[in-house]
């Protein structure tokens, strides 16, 4: 049996026999090998090039996996697809091939079949004799191996074959720490373009819903800003209604009729994500949920205060291979701030509904004050003064009791009148906030009264600067600031002058009642001076209100309020 290890002198001689045109074209290979940065491309560059400068028939590259106990990956040139289908299984790194993992050191045989630790080859491999082997070292890591058999002619592998493929290997470890390098930062900076991104999204998210309260916006722009974040098709956000899940906010390419659908929150992936509140990344499953095609989808409960208030879901993924971790955690991340804007927007929108429930009580509580010390006391002497003229016999007493029976009448009337003006001015509906705030002022502070009142009334609508009225809900809201604030001088203040200014800009409405009365102290008199329903009144309004005031010194009452037209 021939002796198949090369000696050191043979290695030598075999540097000598590196032709000048084989040492050029090497070096050629190796300046293109270390400029790519393509791991694959380098992998499929260093096989090519083996087996052209060595005339191997077949060459593998044999990548070992993290423990280097076995082959990972295996890669190889002139096997067709259909011999390498009939092969089966690929090489993990037995018989000759495994003695490059144990030694890695370059092994040159003229019969594979000849080592002692070759296995021999499966049905329908085919026949292989000659053998070079060498490891890819990559910065004191074995990365893996070349295997070249089958030299041309029938030839064995010389020395000089030997030394090329290890030149070559060395080439290839430097492209393949380079690539590998190069996909590790690419990696790392898309991760890092990712979370940048991320935060860029959750930082809009809370300076745009910033003063912002209204919950179907907020719940649209949720969406929006998942579907930009992910690159996704479309988007929508689930909340509980009732004992189900609601589209409550939507995004992308849907239909018009999926807000409002509702999904049994016990069953599917939308549900369970609810329940367990647990992220999911999924390749199809939710858009049947939702009547929509099927694809990859991406789920994130919404958590706010411990709880789950809701879902958010992105579906169709834009980049191919769909949706990565990366994007799971990064929706997961944006999935918090959603929560926690929108959980702040529904105790905003409860809090709203119960100012407006405690704003109507008290405005019932007052127009039965009203009726009852005022109206009913009237209409009670009335009775009193009927009675009594009925048991007079006396026509004379009789017609002077009538007379002040209809004068109490017609101040009875006078004040039901009033009383039906404040719950609801007919110039306010039918002439506008300018018409009806004249008739207010004319008559609370009637001309040649005191106080003396000086107004001053700007409005878009009534100028001819705007085409719309502004929003019925706004006007009432300006008319109750000016009544309440000349209630409170008429009744309190004992003023010699007020002056009342509504001014309109492109953007706000600013109400300003002054008057130079005795004044109060704002902490001790708010509800006294009932100051409470006008700061209800203008927080359902989206507005501010300042009310300042000194004892001896006036009052000025002054709100700045957001412009809502009509339609």
């Amino acid at each position: 049996m021939p002796d198949l290890t090369q000696s050191a002198h043979e290695k030598d001689a075999g540097t000598s026999r590196l032709g000048e045109e084989r040492l050029r074209a090497l070096l050629e290979v190796g300046r293109s090998l270390v400029s790519d940065l393509d791991l694959e491309s380098v992998l499929c560059r260093v096989l090519e090039t083996a087996r052209e400068m060595t005339g191997a028939r077949y060459a593998a590259l044999g990548i070992l996996d993290r423990d280097k106990s076995e082959l990972e990956r295996f890669l190889y040139l002139g096997v067709d697809e259909e011999t390498a289908r009939s092969i089966g299984a690929l090489p993990r790194g037995h018989g000759v091939l495994g003695e490059l993992i144990r030694d890695p050191a370059p092994l040159r045989l003229g019969d594979v079949s000849a080592h002692p630790r070759s296995y021999g080859f499966p049905a329908g491999h085919p026949a292989m004799t000659t053998f070079l082997g060498a490891p890819v070292i990559v910065r004191d890591e074995v990365f893996g191996n070349i295997y070249l058999t089958e030299k041309a002619g029938g030839a064995e592998f010389d020395p000089v074959d030997e030394e090329l493929i290890v030149v070559l290997a060395e080439w290839a470890a430097v492209a393949i720490g380079n690539a590998r390098l190069y996909e590790s930062t690419d990696r790392q900076r898309s991760e890092l373009e990712r979370a940048v991104r991320g935060l860029q999204a959750n930082v809009a998210l809370t300076r745009e819903t910033g003063g912002h309260t209204e919950l179907d916006w907020l719940l649209e722009l949720v969406a929006k800003r998942a579907l930009s974040l992910v690159e996704a098709g479309s988007a929508v956000v689930l909340l509980p209604a009732e004992h189900e899940l609601e589209v409550a906010g939507v995004a992308g390419e849907l239909p018009e009729d999926l807000l409002g659908t509702r999904i049994d929150p016990d069953g599917g992936r939308l549900g369970s994500a609810f329940r367990s509140g647990n992220v999911a990344r999924v390749k199809a499953g939710v858009g049947g949920e939702l009547g929509l095609p099927e694809g990859p989808a991406l789920i994130a409960p919404l958590f706010s205060r411990g709880r789950v208030v809701g879902v958010l879901g992105v579906l169709g993924a834009q980049r191919a291979g769909g949706f990565s971790p990366e994007d799971e955690l990064l929706l997961e991340s944006f999935a918090g701030s959603a929560a926690s804007a929108i959980g702040t927007a529904q105790v905003a929108e409860q809090e709203k509904l119960r100012l407006s429930i405690a704003a109507s009580e008290n405005e019932r509580r007052r127009w039965a004050r009203e009726l009852h010390d005022d109206t009913l006391q009237q209409l009670g002497a009335l009775k009193l003064m009927n009675e009594s003229a009925l048991r007079r016999d006396d026509p004379e007493t009789t017609r002077k009791t009538l007379t002040r029976a209809v004068a109490q009448l017609e101040q009875s009337i006078a004040s039901l009148e009033e009383l039906i003006t404040e719950l609801r001015p007919a110039a306010l509906d039918d002439l506008g906030i300018a018409a009806a705030l004249d008739v207010l002022l004319d008559r609370m502070l009637p001309p040649g009264t005191r106080p003396v009142c000086e107004r001053e009334l700007d409005l878009a609508y009534d100028a001819g600067r705007a085409t719309t009225r502004l929003a019925p809900e706004l006007e009432v809201t300006i008319y109750r600031i000016v009544q309440e604030a000349l209630n409170n001088v008429r009744k309190h203040a004992g003023a010699d002058g007020v002056r009342v200014t509504v001014l309109e800009d492109p953007e706000h409405v600013t109400v300003t009642v002054t008057d130079d009365g005795g004044g109060f102290e704002p902490g001790a008199g708010a509800m006294r001076f009932g100051l409470t329903g006008m700061r209800e009144r203008v927080r359902l309004a989206d507005g501010e209100l300042t009310i300042t005031s000194t004892p001896g010194e006036g009052t000025r009452v002054f709100a700045r309020l957001p412009v809502v037209r009509a339609g």
